[in-house]
This record gives structure tokens, C-alpha cells and sequence, in this order.
């Protein structure tokens, strides 16, 4: 392993690493009964997630959080790239989605409630309807951007149609494409939370609340890690995700540098 993969490695861990040592110890001694030393959280944590409830919450939270954000990727793609290629369509649909934008998710689940009930196609819905504007918005910004030179390049060698959508436009937005999706994991992740909060029977945001309304704080606080370390998890394997999809825009950038 590099020098320069271990200082990458020590950067990210370091803060997390320094953070964990000064709860704990911050902690040792509490008595607070709604914050119990992390020892005792850690103490509980396999017991309360390792069981039956990795199958029956986990697991659901993590597949309605795929489909959701799935469908909100090629939604948001589809048609930001519509948009973003025709002047006149955007000109049309842009204060409709300047309005959509700005209404926050959380405030639609009792609409979606009453619509879809309080199944899996609710919280589906609530999780595609957070993380789609991302994607969406950076996906039309992305289309605007194509350069111009390589357009007038496509149209010399009549490269049209499919070839120049996959080619061109697609390969050009796909930075500010992928920068849109990071940013949709993130608010897909709080919106799997939210939605399971609200008229749900199961799910790790539907769990934690059981844990708070039963004070069973100790647990309660373990939800909360899982999270966490989910959250990173999602990270790291976006980021992976990432460098193979935009390798050759990283390789570019990399070269630029160089020069």
C-alpha cells in the first residue's frame, strides 16, 4: 500500500476514529438516562440488529430505498435530458419545476398516504419524490452544457440519433449527472427514514420510534448508529460506483493537471 493511499486512508478515518474515542470516554461515566454511555449502546447493538430484525426491517428499508432511488435515476435522467435539449420544452416546464423544488418531501407523505396507503408504494413514492430534483436539474444543466465544439464535430460526421444521444449528450452531462445522484443518495436516505416513520409497520425509521415510544434509548441510540454506518457504507460504494462510470473523465482531469 502507497504512502499516498495511507495518507487518503488516515484523512478519512481520522476524524471519525477521534470523534468515536471522545464519546466514549465523554460518556464512561453518564447516569443520564436518555444518554446512556456508548459502551452500553454498542453493548445492545448486535442483539437488537442482528436478529430477526435484519430480515424484517434492515432489509426492507434498504430495498425500498434501491427502488426508489433507482426509478429516481432514470426518471430524473429521462427526462432532464428531454428538457435540457429542447430550448422550448424547458422555457415551457421550468416554473413548474422551480414550484415542485421547492415543496419539501416530508410535507407530501400525508398526501401519498391518502393516495397509496401506508404500504411499500408509499414510501417508495416519498423517497422518489426527494431524490428525483437532483438528478433531474443536474441532468437538464448537464445537456446545456455540451460543448460546442464537439456538437458541431458530431453534426460534420453525421453522427445523429441514438449514437450521438449515447456518444455526446450523454457522455457530456454525465458529470454533473453522477454529482446529482451523489447528492440524491444522501436525501434518499433521510426520505427512507421519514417515510417510515409516518403509518408504517416495519423499517429501520418505524423501529427506532418503537425504541423511543418503549424508552428503550440504548437501543433507540443503536438505530441511530445503524444509520450512520449505513450512510457510509452507501458512500463508499457510490464513490466506487463513480470511479468506473467517470474513469475517463478522471483520467482527463488527471492528465489536465499534468500539463
Amino acid at each position: 500500500m502507497t504512502a499516498g493511499v495511507l495518507r487518503r486512508v488516515g484523512l478519512a478515518l481520522g476524524l471519525p476514529i477521534v470523534l468515536v474515542v471522545a464519546w466514549w470516554f465523554t460518556s464512561a461515566s453518564s447516569t443520564d438516562f436518555y444518554f446512556p454511555p456508548l459502551r452500553k449502546i454498542l453493548e445492545v447493538f448486535p442483539d437488537t440488529w442482528f436478529g430477526a430484525r435484519m430480515y424484517d426491517d434492515v432489509l426492507p428499508s434498504l430495498g425500498r430505498l434501491g427502488v426508489g432511488y433507482a426509478a429516481a435515476l432514470v426518471l430524473g435522467i429521462g427526462i432532464g435530458m428531454a428538457i435540457g435539449s429542447s430550448r422550448w420544452l424547458r422555457a415551457l416546464v421550468e416554473p413548474l419545476l422551480e414550484f415542485l423544488r421547492a415543496i419539501p418531501p416530508p410535507v407530501l407523505v400525508p398526501i401519498l398516504v391518502l393516495i397509496a396507503g401506508i404500504g411499500n408504494t408509499m414510501k417508495i413514492l416519498v423517497i422518489i419524490s426527494g431524490c428525483l430534483w437532483p438528478v433531474l436539474l443536474n441532468a437538464v444543466e448537464g445537456v446545456r452544457a455540451v460543448d460546442e465544439v464537439l456538437a458541431d464535430t458530431c453534426r460534420s460526421y453525421r453522427i445523429r440519433g441514438r449514437l450521438r444521444w449515447w456518444h455526446l449528450v450523454l457522455r457530456s452531462a454525465s458529470p454533473q449527472i453522477v454529482a446529482g445522484a451523489r447528492q440524491a443518495l444522501s436525501v434518499g436516505i433521510i426520505l427512507m427514514v421519514i417515510s417510515e416513520m409516518f403509518a408504517a409497520s416495519s423499517g429501520i425509521g418505524f423501529t427506532v420510534i418503537q425504541f423511543k415510544d418503549g424508552f428503550q434509548i440504548p437501543q433507540m441510540w443503536s438505530g441511530v448508529i445503524l444509520l450512520g454506518l449505513l450512510g457510509v457504507l452507501l458512500s463508499v460504494l457510490f464513490r466506487i460506483a463513480e470511479h468506473q462510470v467517470l474513469g475517463w473523465y478522471h483520467g482527463s482531469r488527471a492528465q489536465q493537471k499534468e500539463r
